[in-house]
């Protein structure tokens, strides 16, 4: 019985994650203070969702990849939308000194895509469960994510092979 009891403990403590077939859906702000919500999949076949921090060191060094990824891939229907995890509160409020090394940090790696400010509602649904920088996901034109998640930075060819085998099945 104890062991039982001990298999379903750890169960309940294993991060229920992001997963294919997840619709993502949220409103916040980017850092240019724009409204931005789910719509933004609508403009473009496939969507991949950065989560980074302005601390981690491996996100900052793939931007300039994910910049060229971005540009690379824009006629395929391919777009990013980088996700600053550490410039707002757990309430969605803006940490101005982290917000402010975001906007230094996309400047220098040249990651010209949208970077979005977490709001309140995001801590409770798309990020509740991130337990690592950068993680990634990708969403197809509707929200709806398609393939893994992906945890940990990559170089620009292995990222290419993914959002090939993506676009590949949305289209």
């Amino acid at each position: 019985m104890k062991k039982i009891i001990l298999a379903f403990l750890v169960v309940l403590a294993l991060p229920l994650s992001a997963k294919s077939g997840d619709k993502i859906v949220f409103s916040a702000q980017d850092l240019n203070g724009n409204a931005v919500s789910e719509t933004l999949f609508s403009k473009n076949k496939l969507t991949m969702i950065n989560m980074w921090g302005t601390f981690c060191n491996p996100c900052i060094r793939e931007m300039p990849d994910l910049a060229a990824l971005a540009a690379n891939n824009k006629s395929r229907g391919f777009e990013i939308a980088g996700i600053v995890i550490d410039a707002t509160d757990r309430a969605g409020k803006i940490i101005a000194r982290q917000k402010k090394n975001a906007d230094t940090i996309v400047a220098k790696t040249g990651a010209n895509y949208v970077h979005i400010l977490p709001s309140m509602a995001m801590w409770t649904t798309i990020l509740k469960d991130v337990q690592a920088v950068p993680t990634t996901i990708f969403v197809d034109k509707n929200g709806t994510q398609v393939g893994d998640e992906y945890i940990g930075s990559r170089s620009l060819s292995d990222w290419q092979k993914i959002v090939d085998e993506l676009l590949a099945a949305v289209e």
